[in-house]
């Protein structure tokens, strides 16, 4: 087992365990204080038992967002760092360092087993949103449209940061890294990729449908199929990090309204499906 994820376990233990209230409040405290965490959407800091409490925090209130079938919402509260057309295969991790699409989404894993499509599909219109949510985001993540699951894949990993740093320094780190794809059906019945990429400090990631996802617990990749695809409507809850993490997000035939850098919350409308010609 890497040290990192021997680490995130560690400190997973730590996050998890609920202190005396008084002890428990000064660690929330010092947490927002470091962090500059802004409550106002949530519940007060004594409310929370644990630092993962904290962490995973829920909305105090619902978010309005464009509910059209035609737009994609940003899933999480989370810093844009890349958003571009998948080109030749590859998407850049950030600028100047690219990998391999078809590696992370593991549809070229290697094992010769059949896939449900073709890293050759990812050529024909496909764009690529990095989302990166720090230790002072929202950690629960939604759809960003309405989705037909039809497989999940798990891939084992080291849990290296994900920040900027990291970023520049690791190159493959994604596909290094523990992950989730999510692999479904948007509401013009293209193929959509989710991706929930692992890093270091984080417990857990969790998807709440399929609870047999149990992350930097278990080391070996699996598939989950679903003969009847699994409805998931836009802007429902699909997860959530137990820390701060990456989201990737693969979708065809989009307007964009995203830029490098760009802040966005989640249920902000950040595409627009473009081809309305498709069929469900």
């Amino acid at each position: 087992m890497a040290f990192s994820n021997q680490f995130s376990r560690f400190f997973g233990r730590f996050a998890n365990h609920r202190f005396p209230s008084v002890i428990q409040k000064f660690i929330n405290t010092l947490y927002v204080k470091i962090f500059d965490i802004d409550l106002s959407d949530f519940a007060p800091i004594e409310h929370y038992e644990s630092l993962n409490a904290l962490f995973t925090r829920s909305l105090k209130n619902k978010r309005d967002f464009d509910n059209a079938k035609d737009t994609l919402i940003a899933p999480c509260d989370s810093l844009i760092t890349e958003c571009a057309k998948v080109s030749s295969g590859m998407a850049l991790q950030i600028k100047g360092m690219s990998y391999r699409v078809g590696e992370l989404l593991g549809i070229d894993d290697g094992t010769g087993e059949a896939k449900i499509e073709t890293i050759d599909a990812l050529e024909a219109g496909y764009e690529y949103i990095n989302f990166y949510l720090s230790p002072r985001d929202y950690h629960r993540y939604h759809a960003p449209c309405d989705l037909k699951v039809i497989e999940v894949r798990y891939f084992s990993g080291v849990l290296l940061p994900v920040n900027m740093p990291s970023l520049r320094k690791n190159q493959d780190l994604f596909i290094k890294n523990e992950r989730v794809v999510v692999v479904a059906k948007d509401p013009m019945g293209e193929m959509l990729y989710f991706v929930a990429v692992g890093a270091l400090n984080v417990g857990q990631m969790v998807l709440h449908f399929e609870p047999r996802v149990q992350t930097n617990r278990d080391f070996k990749n699996a598939i989950y199929r679903y003969d009847s695809p699994i409805c998931v409507a836009k802007g429902e809850e699909l997860g959530l990090f137990k820390m701060g993490s990456t989201i990737v997000v693969f979708a065809k035939n989009l307007k964009s309204h995203c830029a490098p850098d760009l802040k966005v919350r989640f249920g902000d409308t950040i595409a627009t499906f473009i081809c309305e010609d498709r069929q469900n």
